[in-house]
């Protein structure tokens, strides 16, 4: 845990480099921008279409009956906001791992791991295989947890967890894919899969801040870096002590 908040702090300390400075709205403000023009264009064709699926069932029968055919096209609305919400966080991220991360990386290496050796064990088509599960299992535990949003805690609990998830598995893999090597990147995700998942909590929590929330998915970026190549700098290191160990006792 400690590495987690460790990593978090000096994230939020990196946002003021003229560096991050530059790129630090354009995630957030970009998919802000892309998903109000799309709900412009598509507002109507989007809530006709579910209202009209609606409108098929045996509940808006009962409803019609009743003169409360209102709620369906309430409902519409309801479900395409539950549908953006989401879809602005994921393209949020997306455009963090195409446009910023490139140069959080460079960043964070440069600054406090300027002798880590490159081994590239990530490639891009990893990094869209990566995306694509992680958005595909994104989706899924979106849709099957919409349940728990009535339960009124889970409203606040499951979109975190969902976050949270989505995060870190986005982001691990473009911190290290310069720098470590597949059999590095799978050790780490086996001895550090619980603190990542704690950082994507704590990453996902501040998305509940007004304007810090724009902050999110660059900070985000920031966060994992440090900790993925801070955690990669260490077990090599411990690799290192170990092979001149056997020496050392000669």
């Amino acid at each position: 845990m400690r590495d987690a908040v460790t990593a978090l702090t000096r994230a939020a300390g990196n946002l003021f480099d003229p560096r991050i400075i530059a790129i630090v709205f354009l995630p957030m403000l970009a998919s802000l921008v892309l998903w109000t023009l799309l709900a412009w264009l598509f507002w109507g064709a989007w809530t006709g279409g579910i209202a009209a699926a609606m409108g098929s069932t045996t509940v808006a029968g009962w409803l019609q009956s009743w003169s409360a055919t209102w709620i369906i096209d309430y409902t519409a609305v309801l479900v395409v906001l539950i549908a953006i919400l989401p879809a602005m966080f994921v393209t949020a991220l997306l455009i963090t791992e195409m446009v910023a991360m490139p140069v959080i990386v460079k960043f964070v290496a440069g600054c406090y791991h300027p002798d880590l050796q490159r081994a590239a064990g990530g490639t891009l088509a990893g990094s869209v295989v990566n995306a694509a599960t992680g958005i595909t299992v994104f989706a899924v535990l979106w849709i099957v947890t919409l349940p728990l949003w009535l339960t009124g805690i889970g409203a606040v609990l499951a979109p975190l967890l969902n976050s949270a998830y989505l995060s870190q598995r986005l982001f691990r893999y473009d911190a290290l894919a310069e720098h470590a090597s597949p059999e590095e990147f799978a050790q780490l995700l086996r001895t550090s899969r619980g603190d990542l998942f704690l950082l994507g909590v704590l990453v996902s929590l501040l998305l509940y801040v007004p304007v810090v929330n724009l902050l999110v998915p660059v900070l985000g970026g920031l966060a994992f870096t440090q900790f993925c190549l801070g955690r990669l700098a260490e077990a090599r290191a411990r690799a290192c002590n170990r092979r001149q160990s056997p020496a050392t006792d000669v």
